[in-house]
């Protein structure tokens, strides 16, 4: 059945049937592309509109669009670079974030005390917005790259640590009993009942600290200035390049989605299925 099946799915009868009747999952959204790029085209088609239409941007971005990888020295870059720039910021901060963010949540979910202790700190820092820190990060690095990746680190840390404790302390005691009874080193505890039973919490907190990563890196980066997408932005909207801005836009958007199921698709190979469910 299974031969029968593959042999189909070489045929090219099968790939005419796939463009004559695409996927239902595939078709929803391109119809609701089209049906906002029709929308947007009328509402922004007269020459009164304060913002440009699909057609005029696609017009004045075609250069941008198809070539990304120019590099005329300084920030007059491509969005390739700029992106890349951007995600190198995000990759370190984020990184760091999620190994001290694993360990402490680890430490305050295994302890009451010290969750008991540093509980209502993290409660009122978490919820300072992330640019809020980019002074006391300017201050006291001085630089405006490590600046940012300080933002990074910042904001997305807090939903690691949250999500990782509460899944030290969801470890139920039927599991804490067995590795009483067993004598298990505390090595093999963390190792072998502690990590496995926390580590769907654990993914859920990194997936919801890269959302987070790649909305401050771009905020950040609006005001410290330097290549990345965020400058780009904020350059283009100094210079009334509107178009640009949307175009960058849907390049933000497309990445951090991509970013996203990243983290996803990583916790589905960690993460045994009907968990992961």
């Amino acid at each position: 059945m299974t031969v029968n099946l593959n042999k189909s799915l070489r045929k090219p009868n099968f790939i005419v049937s796939l463009i004559k009747n695409p996927p239902r999952k595939l078709l929803a959204p391109v119809c609701a592309i089209l049906f906002i790029l029709v929308v947007w085209q009328i509402l922004c088609n007269s020459p009164e509109a304060n913002l440009p239409s699909p057609l005029k941007t696609f017009q004045e971005t075609s250069t941008l669009i198809f070539n990304p990888f120019f590099d005329n020295g300084g920030t007059d870059k491509g969005l390739f670079w700029q992106i890349t720039a951007s995600l190198q910021r995000v990759a370190i901060g984020y990184s760091l974030a999620a190994i001290v963010g694993i360990a402490l949540g680890i430490l305050i979910g295994s302890n009451s005390f010290i969750y008991d202790a540093v509980d209502p700190i993290f409660q009122v820092l978490r919820t300072v917005p992330p640019l809020a820190w980019l002074p006391i990060a300017l201050a006291g690095f001085e630089e405006a790259n490590p600046s940012a990746i300080f933002v990074i680190f910042i904001t997305a840390i807090w939903p690691i640590i949250l999500n990782t404790t509460v899944g030290v302390q969801q470890i139920p005691k039927d599991y804490k009993n067995v590795a009483k009874v067993l004598r298990l080193s505390g090595f093999k505890y963390f190792w072998e009942i502690m990590f496995p039973a926390a580590v769907p919490y654990i993914f859920t907190g990194l997936r919801i600290g890269i959302g987070l990563s790649w909305l401050a890196i771009v905020a950040a980066e609006m005001l410290v200035g330097g290549v990345g997408i965020g400058f780009f932005i904020w350059d283009s909207y100094n210079s009334s390049q509107l178009p640009e801005i949307i175009v960058a836009l849907i390049y933000v958007g497309l990445v951090g989605l991509i970013l996203d199921r990243l983290v996803g698709f990583i916790a589905s190979l960690v993460i045994p299925s009907e968990e992961n469910q």
